[in-house]
């Protein structure tokens, strides 16, 4: 799907759905044309249509107007909503347009108070959610011509973001297919033949080490993590050069465990299959590094993904072993389902040793952070506010929510271990911020540093009204964002 823009009124379309947004204060919604001021009217009287959230009236051959039919839908009280609500609504929006299933369809707003450039954002990427499907193998995917709606957007006279638009609702289209693909058909080898196939499209230097390269380094971490399982884990590099020759990149760090039994710790079978999703972190690394090489970002990234399966064997690691990793420290296993943070302590330890400019993991790491934020926003913790507060004002650009968590200094005592250097879980109190506090036990201090726990924004269990069932493609867009306000 492409997104288009018209400096045009959105009246003058001739698409087959005219779809406008109004918020629940109509009156607030200025000079409206004179064939939807007379509708609105009309229906606002009737009391069918008030811009309550949620609403929808259709009108089938609206007088007046050149589309075959015209949606009205309500966005609610505009003063209680942030980004990522108003990304919801419009969503919402969409996704019930779409269900008419017509080839062309014009997007307008009236009453909303955001700088129609990043209005013309939102409802762009929003687009891209509401109308995908993961239809792979139904025995009747939706049809090409049904994928290939074309949507315009009407926001008036602005400067339109739509390279960017389409360049980040791809890369998370491409993320979420990775993302929903059942683990016998994505292991740690596959996911590397992913990211080498997106290094040939876009040009970009992959490097895979596999086992025995992995023991040659001394990535015992993932290594171990890796080990109960006869899907080989991988490390997986991918470089887009697109500043100076010399000049320090960005890395991006990605827990992608393609499949999490939680090991010798196994997992209630209860909703096991959802740990497909535990890759979600360095796929989003994929779809990241898709949209810079896209944008052609004048900054270098640096993509590092740890992945493995965690699976029970003979073979497997087990509570109470000492694991050796990528720093030479030892870290005592209570847990073997505390495992995305073992492996990414080898790939923070080596994006450390790259001296970059700054660190952002992405990682499904804790069921705690779900129970402290649930499914609304992700975990934010870091060792730099400059660097959190730049991720903070992304995020309300990009409609990803992000809440911060604190680091204190009691929680470092907590991770201490008795026999090692750190412990891979220190109890359930504070478990999202003692999970980071781990981690940052594997970053150089002078090294600006962020962790994004995505745990309860990666995927969604059910259909929802702006977007479908399975992964989110979370972590993407606010990356992205970010990526773009750096010189």
């Amino acid at each position: 799907m492409q997104i288009h823009s018209s400096t045009q009124p959105p009246v003058s379309s001739k698409s087959d759905i005219l779809l406008l947004f109004f918020p629940e204060n109509l009156k607030t919604c200025g000079n409206l044309p004179a064939a939807v001021s007379i509708f609105l009217r009309e229906f606002e009287k009737s009391k069918q249509f008030a811009g309550k959230k949620g609403e929808a009236l259709w009108i089938h051959r609206p007088k007046g107007l050149q589309a075959e039919w015209l949606l009205f839908f309500g966005l609610g009280e505009l003063s209680k909503l942030d980004a990522a609500t108003i990304s919801a609504r419009i969503g919402q929006g969409i996704k019930t347009a779409l269900s008419k299933k017509r080839p062309t369809l014009a997007v307008g707003f009236h009453g909303v108070k955001l700088p129609p450039v990043t209005l013309v954002q939102l409802a762009g990427i929003t687009a891209f959610h509401a109308s995908y499907r993961f239809d792979q193998y139904k025995p009747e995917p939706r049809l090409k011509d049904e994928r290939e709606t074309k949507i315009t957007l009407h926001a008036g006279r602005v400067a339109s973001p739509l390279k960017e638009v389409n360049a980040i609702g791809d890369a998370i289209g491409y993320a979420k297919n990775i993302a929903n693909q059942p683990p016998n058909v994505i292991t740690p080898a596959s996911l590397a033949q992913e990211a080498a196939a997106l290094g040939k499209q876009f040009k970009l230097a992959v490097t895979i080490w596999d086992e025995q390269r992995l023991k040659k380094e001394g990535f015992g971490g993932i290594l171990a993590v890796g080990g109960g399982s006869h899907n080989k884990p991988r490390f997986i590099r991918i470089d887009y050069r697109g500043g100076g020759r010399s000049a320090p990149p960005i890395c991006i760090v990605g827990k992608a465990i393609t499949f999490d039994s939680g090991g010798i710790s196994i997992k209630p079978s209860d909703r096991m299959d959802e740990m497909k999703f535990d890759k979600c972190g360095g796929v989003a690394v994929l779809g990241i590094l898709r949209a810079a090489a896209a944008l052609k970002l004048k900054i270098n990234v640096t993509g590092l993904i740890a992945s493995a399966e965690n699976l029970p064997s003979s073979s497997a690691y087990r509570p109470g072993d000492l694991v050796k990793n990528l720093s030479g420290k030892y870290i005592e296993v209570l847990n073997t389902d505390a495992e995305g943070r073992i492996v990414l302590s080898d790939a923070l330890t080596y994006a450390s040793r790259l001296k970059p400019r700054a660190i952002v993991d992405l990682a499904t790491l804790t069921g705690a952070c779900v129970v402290a934020l649930g499914n609304e926003a992700a975990g934010l913790m870091g060792n730099d506010a400059r660097l959190l507060a730049q991720l903070q004002k992304a995020a309300e650009r990009s409609g990803e929510r992000l809440w911060q968590l604190p680091l204190y200094t009691e929680f470092h005592e907590k991770v201490k271990s008795d026999i090692g250097f750190v412990k891979n879980t220190a109890g359930r109190e504070g478990g999202t911020c003692t999970a980071a506090t781990f981690l940052s036990a594997f970053v150089e201090n002078s090294i600006p540093w962020a962790h994004l726990d995505i745990a309860g924004t990666a995927w969604t269990t059910k259909e929802e009204p702006h977007r479908a069932k399975g992964a989110t493609g979370f972590g993407v867009g606010v990356v992205v964002e970010w990526l773009r306000s750096l010189k």
